[in-house]
């Protein structure tokens, strides 16, 4: 895949990880999605790494979906954990 795939891929996967966790987070719309552009990299970085799954070229691959959500929600979560919501 490229680059642009992987951003797309990534504020899909955020957009996703939001939905699955509700509520106000700390950097709001931009924060989430840097997270997931970062958390579809990292993702698919331990898809290929440790679960011995390589990144596929498909854009449409179960696996790499579901790393990239599964990043998104563990940063997410991380996210929050450490700036709790400054947005009050």
């Amino acid at each position: 895949m490229s680059i642009i795939s992987w951003i797309v891929l990534g504020l899909l996967a955020g957009a996703v990880a939001k939905f699955l966790l509700p509520g106000r987070d700390p950097g709001g719309l931009i924060g989430t999605t840097l997270i997931g552009i970062a958390s579809a990299f990292i993702g698919g970085w331990i898809s290929a790494r440790w679960l011995d799954r390589p990144i596929t070229k498909d854009f449409y691959d179960g696996a790499t979906w579901a790393a990239a959500i599964g990043g998104s929600l563990v940063l997410l979560i991380a996210y929050r954990i450490l700036f709790g919501n400054s947005r009050d």
